[in-house]
């Protein structure tokens, strides 16, 4: 059986230049919407960016290297997830409503 995920020179940079991007944008985590910390190294701590892929490497390895499956995520939420479909919340609620 084959690896799905290939870790090449080429993601290290597309890695890399996603980072700043988020960094320059303050992007938030996508998964639940808080601030990222772009202060320490990518993936150092459960707060800090990783890359995360919408569509998970393992379900379509053609997507590894597309940019526009790339998301802003903070480490722990991007472990949690795992290959799973992301539980997205409505975000905060206005009013407790019974």
């Amino acid at each position: 059986m084959t690896r799905a995920r290939v870790s090449t020179r080429a993601f290290q940079k597309a890695r890399q230049r996603f980072f700043e991007q988020g960094k320059k944008e303050n992007a938030p985590c996508w998964l639940c919407d808080l601030p990222i910390d772009y202060t320490v190294k990518p993936g150092s701590t459960d707060e800090s960016h990783e890359l995360d892929h919408y569509v998970p490497v393992s379900v379509d390895p053609s997507l590894q290297y597309d940019p526009g499956n790339f998301r802003h995520a903070h480490r722990i939420c991007n472990i949690l997830r795992g290959a799973d479909p992301p539980k997205l919340t409505l975000g905060m609620h206005s009013r407790t409503w019974y």
